[in-house]
């Protein structure tokens, strides 16, 4: 019984190193695409923004479907919890949304689909707004 429980530990311990690891290069890859793009074509931000979150949204999903429970690739929990909430989640959060509004619409409900995405997307524009607004009051109060 003890050996299940310690089995189960290192399994879990497991795939949170493999999300922490995948992180650290989703996000050092988000930076220096970022650098490529601003300094190589002299586009402003928010084209590799873009970028990242159309890269991250195409390679998630391939990666879901390519080692899902019909997919081609074997590939155990760690790995592919590696690749997408790790590289992707770090690359882009919006690859995460993506996947999950997909399997919503690839399971028929489509109305649920497009209602989380609206949602998503409103209340992270809301957010957005409630954080620079309250950072402008917080900026006004400093000086």
């Amino acid at each position: 019984m003890i050996a299940l429980g310690n089995r189960r530990a290192v399994d879990v311990r497991r795939l949170y190193l493999a999300v922490g690891c995948g992180a650290a290069i989703g996000s050092l890859l988000r930076f220096l695409s970022a650098v490529v793009i601003v300094s190589r074509f002299g586009e402003s931000a928010l084209w590799a923004t873009a970028f990242v979150n159309v890269v991250g949204s195409f390679v998630i999903m391939a990666f879901a479907t390519l080692t899902g429970p019909d997919g081609r690739w074997l590939v155990g929990p760690a790995g592919r919890q590696f690749v997408m909430r790790g590289i992707c989640g770090g690359f882009t959060t919006f690859s995460a949304m993506s996947l999950d509004t997909f399997m919503l619409m690839i399971q028929g409900d489509l109305i649920g689909g497009a209602l989380y995405l609206g949602a998503v997307v409103a209340f992270s524009l809301a957010a957005a707004w409630v954080g620079h607004m309250l950072a402008v009051r917080i900026n006004g109060l400093v000086s």
